[in-house]
């Protein structure tokens, strides 16, 4: 797979086109939702992943598809063929795949018996790749609004914070839980196919970061 094709500029080009084609037809969007009450009782299981495929609108789409297309092109091109050897392209498939289905349990649980709940969007698959560089190199930095360098193990932890705590707070319509256990998830997948990233990542924060 050359560089233009990978799985997840495929995976980003599929769920831009799906986003776009859904964004102004709420009926029709309606049936890609993540809706708990739905999915129980008409066992519409695809909603788990279906609701990854549809975002609110522009802005919400055009940051989660970067993001994914930043992190996802270092685990598929870098991290993953140095540090797992082969089937980079399938493990990131099944990392965001997993990642999008699993982060979005906790609140599938939650709002079961909530017929006005629903919910769209990539975030839980996209933290949970996220997560998977961090977990490779945490003392990397991120670029806050392109300029402010921030290392990866902080923003992580923060993120990981502000989303513990504004769940807890409920006074928004942001799936805040959804990050936080994707985030979560993005940091034990790598482990369950090789358990000695668990040493390579500790090992990793102690010795610090390189900045000479």
């Amino acid at each position: 797979m050359n560089d233009l094709f990978t799985a997840t500029n495929i995976i980003v080009a599929l769920t831009c086109l799906t986003s776009m084609a859904l964004m102004n037809q709420s009926q029709n969007r309606a049936d890609w939702l993540l809706h708990p009450v739905y999915i129980l009782r008409y066992k519409q299981w695809y909603r788990f992943v279906s609701s990854a495929l549809v975002h609110a609108d522009g802005v919400h789409l055009a940051i989660n598809m970067f993001v994914l297309w930043s992190f996802g092109n270092a685990l598929e091109r870098v991290f993953f063929p140095s540090f797992l050897g082969g089937g980079a392209h399938l493990t990131l498939v099944v990392l965001y795949v997993s990642g999008v289905i699993i982060a979005s349990i906790p609140a599938f649980l939650r709002n079961r018996t909530d017929p006005s709940y629903a919910a769209l969007g990539a975030s839980g698959g996209v933290s949970a790749v996220v997560f998977a560089v961090i977990l490779f190199a945490p003392w990397s930095n991120l670029y806050l609004y392109g300029v402010i360098a921030i290392p990866q193990i902080l923003a992580g932890i923060a993120y990981l914070v502000y989303s513990w705590r504004k769940d807890k707070a409920a006074n928004d319509n942001v799936g805040h839980l959804t990050h936080f256990t994707g985030a979560i998830w993005g940091l034990i997948f790598p482990c369950l196919i090789e358990p000695r990233l668990i040493g390579h990542f500790f090992s990793a924060v102690l010795a610090g970061p390189n900045w000479l």
